[in-house]
């Protein structure tokens, strides 16, 4: 049996200030994924510049805080934030969505494509191979603060979280498995499916196939919300419900793909 190391959420104090590593965890993934962009735009041919990458992490960072946040008030506790709509704004407690911040960066990435008079797909596709990382960070945040853990299990990796209080059961470290599929595992396969000339969108539906997918799966070791439970069928979460049309989106432009141009995102 495992045991959660218990880190304190708290990086670093000064003073009256705090930061979280959750936030920390935030900041690692939008830099990390500002240097792959920079490095992409060594590419023979490309059409990106250093300044474009940091304008595009702009507008990601904003829709990724906007979507994420409100997607979560509205999809796993509307009733506490309708009642506490100033709670909205307290993001270093937690409580983000990734698919809110899909529809976030999916809105801020049409508005940076106009701006930037740039092909959308063309966007989309230079912006997918560099978000896992993020994906990932995020992740370690969660298993950081002690959140989102998984199911009871008897399974050899089954964790203790002394977050749960006294009486605590192993469960699955859920937070790790996605750190691991939708970071690591999802980061080497669109890395390097994007190493080559792809038609516009390929890349993009991978990632959005891929992720709904990893995310499907590890529902099933992960606790439902506690407020939530299981919304159909005794085992269907509110995860894989939003997960569904990420992966038929996905799909839907992989098909599309087929039938347009190799995109210039590189």
């Amino acid at each position: 049996m495992l045991v959660h190391p218990d880190f304190n959420p708290v990086a670093l104090s000064l003073g009256p200030l705090s930061i979280q590593w959750y936030g920390l965890m935030y900041v690692v993934g939008f830099l990390a994924g500002a240097w792959l962009g920079v490095r992409r735009t060594r590419a023979p041919g490309s059409t990106w510049k250093p300044d474009d990458v940091w304008d595009l992490v702009f507008y990601v960072f904003v829709g990724v805080i906007l979507g994420g946040r409100i997607g979560y008030s509205l999809f796993y506790n509307f009733a506490h934030y309708a009642s506490h709509p100033l709670d909205i704004f307290k993001i270093w407690e937690g409580g983000m969505s990734f698919h809110g911040g899909l529809l976030g960066v999916i809105i801020a990435v049409a508005v940076f494509a106009m701006v930037k008079n740039r092909r959308y797909l063309e966007v989309t596709d230079f912006l997918a191979p560099l978000c896992a990382i993020g994906l990932g960070a995020g992740r370690i945040g969660n298993f950081i603060n002690q959140e989102l853990w998984g199911r009871v299990t008897t399974s050899p990796l089954g964790m203790v979280f002394p977050a749960e209080g006294p009486g605590a059961q192993p469960r699955h470290p859920s937070q790790l498995y996605e750190a691991v599929l939708e970071g690591l595992v999802l980061f080497v396969i669109i890395w390097i499916f994007s190493a080559k000339p792809r038609a516009a969108g390929a890349v993009s539906g991978l990632f959005l196939v891929c992720y709904g997918a990893f995310r499907f799966i590890v529902e099933f070791f992960r606790e439902p919300d506690a407020h939530l439970s299981f919304v159909a069928f005794d085992w269907v979460t509110m995860g894989q419900v939003l997960s569904v049309p990420v992966i038929v989106l996905g799909l839907v432009v992989l098909m599309i793909s087929r039938t347009l141009g190799v995109s210039r995102s590189a």
